[in-house]
């Protein structure tokens, strides 16, 4: 069984490619993440049984022999995959656009290039292979194409977009329905936010760009908040704005940011921050997180300055508590218990062998495997880090490897332990969500 998925918090780019990717791969099943856009929400409302999408609860994950996916390229965006994580036969093909990403995925084939949108790397195929297209498909397909090329104006966009844009027009993308589709609710409460991000605005100038970053406390659901910062920026007139959106109630703070230079990649500073996004837009959604340190974090990202004063070794915790790869599964469980941690590093004489955490007992199918010494089920990717080194650097290995510690290596030796809360202390309270 074949399928095909995209992101969590689907949008129009998402939803398109997931179903060009059905026209390419007549036998896959198109399976739809559970949350999406409030836009494609109301899209599907109307359309959802002209594609016939399915659930991730309606899939078998067991007989699945092959995953398609499209407009990401990281594990940790897709929805309830976890089990085709493990599966070593499972056959991945790619087609994402996404910069700066490193892809997690072991794609078997992949389509991986920078343009403004995913939808134009597929039409690219479509349009070699004389695919036919049907008209509601067509606008789709335009929806998200405009959405992610910000019309064919962000600064990713490329003649390729406009070209594939072409194309969707002559196979009749209804314009009409194109602009009903994609204007964004902008209502009562995104008017009451913009004005008090309006009344607290401040401007500064970071690498000769005029950047603006605002901390606006909101409540209840709102959506929509991405047109809210890009009408503040437009109003600001700077280059650069972001909007940090605390949510008391459940102590989380959403990330907005726009840009309108191509120096600026606001999809990199998100990624930095466990988000994601493009080079003229991106947002990330971290909890517990002092929302002014956030703000001197996007800052110091802007300036490009990854290092700070406070280096690894001062947050370092040592003594290390460690275990030999001969140690077995059930005396680590007892370890991690008493220890009151989620991993452990595995030396044998005094060198780093590899790595156990919690997550590995999901490996163990049944408990005489608990019995087994750990180097059987330990990691041997080994990614590490040296004590001079800042927590910055720490969070960005730790995002891009998605660990949650790193050993601290100097001389060849394992001489203290970073974890995920270590790493980002400097900046917040506690961890990414």
């Amino acid at each position: 069984m074949q399928i095909v998925t995209t992101h969590k918090s689907t949008d129009f780019d998402g939803l398109a490619s997931l179903i060009a990717a059905t026209l390419i791969y007549p036998d896959a099943v198109p399976v739809l993440p559970k949350t999406y856009n409030p836009n494609v929400k109301a899209f599907l409302s109307i359309h959802k049984d002209l594609f016939n999408l399915a659930k991730v609860e309606d899939i078998d994950l067991n007989n699945v022999t092959g995953l398609i996916v499209v407009d990401t390229n990281q594990w940790a965006r897709l929805d309830r995959m976890t089990a085709l994580k493990e599966n070593r036969a499972l056959e991945v093909i790619l087609w994402d656009h996404h910069e700066g990403n490193e892809c997690d995925l072991s794609p078997t084939w992949q389509c991986h290039e920078p343009i403004g949108a995913n939808i134009t790397l597929m039409l690219r195929l479509i349009m070699e292979r004389s695919i036919p297209i049907s008209s509601i498909q067509a606008t789709l397909f335009l929806c998200g194409l405009y959405e992610d090329t910000g019309n064919l104006t962000f600064p990713s966009t490329t003649a390729e977009d406009a070209r594939a844009a072409a194309f969707l027009l002559e196979n009749d993308a209804d314009l009409g329905i194109l602009k009903t589709i994609l204007q964004p609710a902008y209502g009562q409460k995104q008017k009451e936010i913009l004005f008090e991000m309006l009344k607290t605005a401040d401007r500064e100038v970071i690498n000769n760009w005029k950047t603006s970053i605002n901390i606006t406390e909101i409540s209840g659901h709102v959506n929509n908040l991405s047109v809210v910062v890009h009408m503040y920026r437009d109003i600001l007139n700077v280059d650069v704005a972001f909007g940090i959106f605390v949510h008391p109630e459940n102590n989380k703070c959403i990330i907005i940011g726009r840009s309108g230079t191509p120096d600026v990649n606001i999809g990199s500073v998100m990624r930095s921050m466990g988000g994601g996004g493009h080079p003229g837009a991106g947002s990330a959604m971290l909890k517990d997180v002092n929302p002014q340190a956030l703000k001197d974090w996007i800052s110091e990202l802007l300036k490009g300055n990854q290092e700070s004063s406070i280096s690894i070794f001062d947050l370092m915790s040592y003594p290390v508590n460690s275990i030999t790869s001969d140690t077995l599964m059930s005396e680590v469980i007892e370890i991690l218990e008493e220890k009151g941690c989620t991993g452990l590093p595995v030396i044998d004489n005094e060198e780093l062998v590899g790595v156990i955490s919690r997550r590995d007992f999901r490996k163990i199918k049944n408990e005489a495997k608990l019995k087994s010494p750990v180097k059987a089920f330990m990691s041997t990717r080994l990614i590490t880090i040296t004590p001079d080194r800042s927590p910055m650097h720490a969070a960005r290995l730790m995002v891009k490897y998605d660990v949650g510690r790193l050993p601290v290596i100097e001389d060849g030796k394992v001489i203290g332990i970073v974890s995920r809360t270590d790493a980002m202390r400097f900046f917040y309270d506690t961890i990414p969500e």
